[in-house]
């Protein structure tokens, strides 16, 4: 991974033109595509399969104008007069029959109705009325709302003094906004960035590459809306989180480039290598994000499901944007990034002599005496974790203390949908739903509707007052509205208005007492019911919603230990990393509980008022903040581990948390500015995630990570890096430092700067168990030689395909074709075809060969066709010996083969010891 990063770090500094007009193509593409085929966002929840959600379907069929979705309008007549009063009624009859001859309306039932009870209040001051119009709340346009709310006016003109509200179901979505308040997180960022980075250019970069990332996510989405359903709150939460892990991803690359141009790198070389280091951990971080939001999928909720693959396509490009466009804005800066030396009390000359004169004595004395010297400094990381590391037993008992502490009201968290209830103090249907609440009572605002098939009876009047009877008598409900059956008697609807609102608890528990009534009711009254409704489909998310907590809860911690023990090669390391996520999310939860349920300094966050928390923060909370608390801990933590396994075993932990916690100091306080400016101006359900979110990163970060982390650590000492060695030997191996990206640097002048050699080898180990197969091989094989390899099948075969970069040895130095293998291996499979017996168009192949390698196993066991192909191919190369690139072969053959004496070229033999001859040694 780190060697590819690298290829790609170096080209797209080299054509970073192309790089950048590549991205603007992408954008203008989208952006075509958005604007031709972007459709609208629909914000209607719902739960296919559910049976709220499965009975609202079926009315549509059966009992269409009680499936409609409605606008409710509130009538308060004049001082002094009635609902009753003949002119009053005159003028609202007519009103509404008008109201009628608006195309998309497809009925309205007036306070006068016949067929439902209630839609005129006990002193006969008010009535409601119910507008039945086309589509669903999510498709009805802010034009028809306008329409319709210009419609009820004229009534207040044929009343004067009257007072006309409109609201309902069809003006409950608010679809939320960015305002100039969100825009002050980048500000803030940039702030940030400026003091972590110290320049202006290097400091807009992270913002640009963020920027064009949300841009691309934004403008996927709007494509998508036209084709699936979409719901506004999947575009806020991509802006929101492009912007946080886009900011942070490009500046931990833009860390690592300025410290190596700092040290005196060169600007290309420099920024590859940030790319291949840095660039590893940022792409596994993005994956474990990119993971937990399609994770999210595990609760069969298809808005949830869309909403986390969104968020994830959005995280992923600013991955690809921080691996390519990253490198080529760097291209771009060239050495206008390199930071300007520090100022000495010495002047050069001493310094210089000084650090020469340390150099030779002892090439690590720069390194530490530096190190020395920024301790004899104060240095605020370094005061820190000495602070928490002294007495880690103390920490540990106060973080999990404090942490436990603010966990505790997650047990009262209170949660429901969005309701116009909910919507903001002076907003048309929040108005309309507290005047409907203070004269009618709020139950009346969320009505449940009981379903069910009466084609089977012939008196279908009588199970509908078998129904009313019986629903009447149960506690929670204040009345049955209505109790009919549709135009073909094979339907029957009931409505029923709770004494509760419906985003109260105990309006969920009188929908489970109606449905727990339904065997009852089969019995007694001969009907199949199932409750539906607006208010039904909301509890039923909210429910399923609640149900997928603890499968994804298992899932997210049980991915973060296998992903953290596979990266630390540890036991304790992961275990730890999990408990910490774990007291970050219930710390979030009970912050969110406290201020939102509860209402605790709510002014600060500009919240009206307390209230349930949107239904899906808690999974969307578990699954963002599982993939940046795994992003802290690897980059705080592989230093730890970096520092111990260089031989630092008593101050790995302080040393380790030093060198990283600057960035990840700056990377959380970004992050944590972009979510908290999401907040104050938020609607409906960012507001709520922003503030977790936030909450959820500062106290991981913070207090988790970088106080819980370096105390846990500390007392674990040695035992932190213990890993049973049968897990070792099973478990694959990650390298998010980029530790073969630095091997291979290292080796890039080896055995010597400029060497031609095709093959070059030293050292050459195979182990399979506790097998060897061969041993301190020395290989060497100028282009266009020919090398013969004679050993038995196994050795042979993985000798042949480690050159072919098929095979990772056990140990040794091994360059083929001017790469380090294992590390550039992909880069010369391409160039190096394996042949053998059983290959098909054998010389087919060999004819195409132009340069590079050429590996043929088993070339003592060809057919007679082959073997002439082959004999063929070596004279021709032979022939072409200094025109273009020569072809170097490598033929495989058995010991004591007769093919040594028939080749037609001069080559060179390579004798592998046998298993006996071995095994005798290792004896």
């Amino acid at each position: 991974m780190s060697s590819f990063l690298y290829r790609i770090g170096r080209a797209s500094y080299r054509r970073r033109g192309r790089v950048l007009a590549g991205w603007l193509v992408v954008l203008a593409l989208l952006g075509t595509l958005a604007a031709t085929l972007g459709g609208a966002f629909n914000d209607t929840f719902e739960i296919p399969g559910a049976e709220s959600t499965t009975a609202l379907a079926e009315l549509k069929v059966t009992f269409p104008e009680a499936a409609d979705a409605t606008a409710t309008v509130l009538i308060t007549t004049p001082e002094g007069k009635l609902l009753t009063d003949k002119d009053v009624r005159k003028a609202v009859e007519d009103w509404s029959d008008s109201l009628e001859d608006i195309p998309w309306v497809n009925g309205v039932i007036g306070p006068y109705s016949d067929y439902v009870d209630g839609l005129i209040s006990a002193d006969d001051t008010s009535g409601r009325v119910m507008v039945r119009v086309e589509g669903t709340s999510s498709t009805f346009t802010d034009a028809q709302r306008e329409e319709l709310t210009t419609a009820v006016e004229t009534l207040e003109q044929t009343l004067p003094g009257s007072r006309v509200l409109i609201g309902g179901e069809v003006f409950s979505i608010h679809v939320p906004h960015i305002t100039v308040v969100e825009a002050l997180g980048l500000v803030v960022a940039l702030v940030v960035l400026l003091i972590t980075l110290g320049s202006v250019i290097a400091s807009m970069m992270p913002i640009g590459t963020a920027i064009a990332g949300v841009g691309i996510g934004v403008l996927v989405v709007q494509v998508a809306a036209g084709v699936i359903t979409i719901s506004s709150t999947t575009l806020m939460l991509a802006i929101m989180l492009g912007l946080a892990v886009g900011i942070d991803y490009a500046l931990f690359i833009l860390s690592r480039h300025r410290d190596q141009l700092a040290a005196g790198m060169e600007p290309e070389e420099s920024a590859a290598r940030a790319i291949g280091t840095a660039g590893s951990a940022v792409v596994f971080a993005g994956l474990t994000v990119i993971i937990a939001l399609i994770g999210l999928s595990i609760s069969r909720v298809p808005f949830l499901a869309v909403m986390g693959i969104f968020a994830a396509v959005t995280v992923a490009f600013e991955v690809l944007l921080a691996l390519t466009l990253l490198p080529a804005f760097l291209g771009f800066a060239g050495e206008r990034l390199r930071p300007k030396p520090k100022r000495s009390r010495r002047g050069p000359d001493a310094v210089a002599a000084s650090a020469g004169s340390e150099t030779a004595a002892n090439p690590a004395a720069p390194a530490a005496a530096e190190q020395e010297q920024g301790r004899k400094r104060f240095n605020p990381s370094a005061w820190w974790v000495g602070v928490v590391t002294k007495w880690p037993i103390v920490t540990i008992v106060l973080v999990l203390v404090g942490l436990g502490g603010l966990a505790l009201p997650t047990k009262d968290l209170y949660l429901a949908l969005p309701t116009s209830g909910r919507s903001l103090p002076g907003t048309q249907d929040r108005e309309t739903f507290d005047e409907i609440s203070r004269i009618f009572g709020v139950g009346f605002n969320g009505p449940l509707i009981i379903t069910g098939s009466i084609v089977e009876s012939d008196e279908p009047l009588d199970i509908m007052d078998c129904l009313r009877d019986d629903i009447t008598q149960i506690p929670g409900v204040r009345m049955v509205a209505s109790a009919t059956p549709n135009e073909n008697a094979d339907t029957g609807m009931v409505q029923v208005i709770p004494t509760t609102g419906p985003d109260d608890p105990a309006t969920a528990d009188l929908v489970q007492e109606l449905r727990n009534r339904h065997d009852y009711w089969q019995q007694t009254c001969g009907i199949d019911t199932a409750i539906t409704g607006f208010t039904a489909v909301q509890i039923d998310v909210t429910n399923q919603l609640w149900g997928a907590l603890l499968p994804f809860g298992i899932f997210v911690v049980g991915l973060s230990l296998v992903l953290l023990t596979m990266v630390f090669r540890s036991i304790w390391v992961p275990i730890k990393a999990a408990a910490g996520y774990l007291l970050s999310v219930g710390g979030a939860f009970g912050a969110t509980t406290l201020v939102f349920n509860q209402g605790w300094f709510k002014e600060v966050i500009n919240l009206p008022e307390a209230g349930p928390v949107i239904s899906f923060l808690p999974i969307i909370l578990m699954g963002l903040l599982f993939g940046l608390a795994m992003d802290y801990e690897v980059f705080l933590v592989s230093r730890m581990r970096e520092e111990f396994v260089h031989g630092n075993t008593e101050r790995s932990v302080e040393d380790g948390f030093i060198h990283s916690s600057k960035v990840v100091v700056a990377a959380a306080l970004i992050m944590f500015s972009v979510f908290a400016f999401f907040v104050p101006a938020g609607e409906g359900a960012i507001k709520p995630i922003a503030f977790a979110l936030a909450v959820g990163v500062a106290l991981d970060a913070f207090v988790v990570r970088m106080t819980l982390v370096p105390a846990v650590m500390k007392l674990l000492g040695r035992h932190a890096w213990w890993l049973p060695s049968w897990l070792d030997a099973r478990l694959p191996s990650f390298d998010i430092e980029g530790e073969s990206l630095t091997r291979q640097v290292h080796l890039a002048d080896w055995p010597a700067a400029g060497d031609s050699a095709a093959i070059v080898g030293e050292g050459l180990t195979a182990e399979v168990g506790e097998r060897t197969l061969f041993a301190d091989l020395a290989v060497r094989v100028e282009p266009g030689q020919v090398l013969v390899v004679e050993g038995e099948h196994a050795p042979r075969r993985a000798l042949l395909l480690a050159l072919a970069g098929r095979v990772r040895l056990t140990g040794g130095n091994l360059k083929v074709l001017g790469h380090v293998l294992p590390e550039e291996a992909p880069v010369v499979r391409n160039r190096i075809p394996v042949l053998g017996a059983s290959v098909s168009h054998f010389g087919r192949v060999l004819k195409k060969q132009a340069g590079g390698v050429v590996v043929v196993d088993g070339a003592d066991e060809l057919s007679d066709t082959q073997d002439r192909s082959l004999r063929r191919a070596l004279a021709a190369s032979a022939e072409a010996a200094g025109e273009g690139e020569p072809v170097t072969w490598v033929l495989g053959v058995l010991p004591g083969s007769d093919l040594e004496a028939q080749l037609p070229v001069p080559f060179q033999v390579l004798k592998l010891a046998s298993h006996l001859a071995l095994e005798g040694t290792n004896r």
